[in-house]
């Protein structure tokens, strides 16, 4: 077996059949398994993909687990050396999967390969980033900070954006949207964290890696288009709650401070969570 790849599903059926669509000639030439969870979607995507990519092996919830809970199921239900974790809303172009599979063979030291990503436009997304400061949840991908001043030097350092993402890089982490990731640094450093729900869970497993002494990397010659902005519009409130409590999770695990800061920044953050959950449903309106 060279290749596992496991992906998390959640209600969005089209996007999960274009995504082994787009897979479906990449893992030609490879031994390679595939496993979706499904976390309580209720769409029937299983009876899809049983119609339509039968080699799949589905592994379909009672409830949402939550994003890290689902990725955890797929590695243990899986055995390849490497394995490939993304969204089902990703599209993977013509030898992304071959070239990330390349660079983790030729580079013993790296645990986590990520891609090139960008944006249905053809846009690059900035899914290689620096690790979070106490400045980031002002200055993130999203924020209004960012939108309004997209040069600070806060937000270029964050997601920077001085580079010119054309050249092969270590990084501090990158976006789990789609990483391919060695067997053997998840054996040693470990799953990712199930504290995290939805969100984070990214960040946190490539600073445990890197604190590992593995290294993380960004391969550009591997590219995949992420659809997100297909489900942009409309937010759940309890997205936007858990990316931030993810955020609170983080900070108090790599970042400890005294209880008074710990509380205040809490505090903060929340308070930035329900005036994005107004702005979204006054959008919404």
């Amino acid at each position: 077996m060279d290749l596992s790849i496991v992906i998390v599903h959640y209600k969005r059926p089209d996007r999960l059949l274009s995504c082994l669509g787009a897979l479906e000639p990449e893992l030609r030439p490879l031994a390679s398994e595939t496993v979706v969870i499904d976390n309580h979607s209720l769409d029937g995507a299983p009876e899809l993909l049983a119609g339509r990519f039968p080699a799949a092996q589905v592994i379909v919830n009672s409830e949402n687990l939550g994003y890290a809970r689902a990725v955890n199921q797929g590695i243990r239900a899986t055995t390849a050396p490497l394995v490939l974790v993304m969204n089902p809303d990703c599209e993977v172009m013509p030898n992304a999967i071959a070239a990330l599979a390349a660079y983790l063979r030729e580079h013993p030291g790296t645990a986590i390969a990520g891609p090139k990503i960008l944006n249905p436009d053809g846009s690059l997304e900035y899914s290689a980033r620096a690790f979070p400061d106490h400045l980031t949840f002002l200055f993130n991908r999203y924020s209004l900070l960012t939108r309004l001043f997209p040069n600070n030097p806060f937000s270029r350092r964050y997601l920077l954006t001085d580079w010119d993402h054309a050249s092969v890089r270590e990084v501090d982490w990158l976006s789990g949207a789609c990483l391919m990731v060695r067997r053997e640094a998840i054996d040693r450093v470990g799953p990712m964290d199930e504290a995290f729900f939805l969100f984070n869970e990214d960040v946190d497993w490539c600073r445990r890696m890197r604190l590992a002494g593995w290294a993380v990397t960004y391969v550009p010659e591997a590219v995949v288009v992420h659809h997100i902005g297909a489900s942009k519009a409309k937010v759940d409130p309890r997205v936007i709650f858990e990316r931030h409590r993810g955020m609170i999770h983080y900070f108090h695990k790599h970042h400890p401070a005294p209880p008074p800061v710990s509380m205040l920044a809490d505090a903060l953050i929340m308070f930035r969570a329900a005036l994005m959950v107004a702005a979204n449903a006054l959008r919404l309106r």
